[in-house]
Parts: C-alpha cells; sequence; structure tokens
C-alpha cells in the first residue's frame, strides 16, 4: 500500500526506558488509570506492544548514541543503493 521503496525501522527501547524518558507523564496516568480499573488501552502499559517481524533496519533506543543510530542508517540506505558510498 505504501509503494516498493518503503522501509521498516525499528526503534528498539524497553518500556523502562521510555517510561524514565517520559516528560509528559504519560505512562505514570497510564499505570495509575490501570489500576483504577479504567484502562486507557496504551502500548506496553495495559495494551501488548508486539515488535516488527521483520524490520530492515533495528536502532537502539539505549545503548547507543545518535549518531551510531544515523550512520546505522545511513550505511544502510548506502548498501541498498539509495545513497552512494560516503568516500
Amino acid at each position: 500500500m505504501v509503494g516498493e521503496n518503503f522501509i521498516e525501522a525499528y526503534m528498539d527501547t524497553p518500556v523502562e526506558v521510555c517510561e524514565q524518558r517520559d516528560v509528559k507523564g504519560l505512562y505514570a496516568k497510564a499505570r495509575q488509570a490501570m489500576q483504577d480499573g479504567k484502562p486507557m488501552g496504551f502500548t506496553g502499559v495495559d495494551d501488548p506492544y508486539e515488535p516488527p517481524i521483520n524490520p530492515e533496519i533495528t536502532l537502539k533506543g539505549y545503548g547507543a548514541t545518535p549518531e551510531d543510530n544515523a550512520r546505522t542508517v545511513v550505511k544502510f540506505l548506502e548498501e541498498q543503493g539509495y545513497l552512494l558510498p560516503a568516500k
């Protein structure tokens, strides 16, 4: 449906890390709602998260710098012929 130039990228980040970075407090609100018996359908809290089965690129949302992830993306795009290799 999206065409042949679609690339699935997966940002692999544990829910615990997402919660630590949650400046809006949405995870805390979802957990409280769940305890109150009013689930919100919040992914990773009261709604299961299903990672992609076979992404073309997997990036690390923890344990890697943004620069590391950018290099991974650029390398993939070069290998697939979307970018010319750097000289």
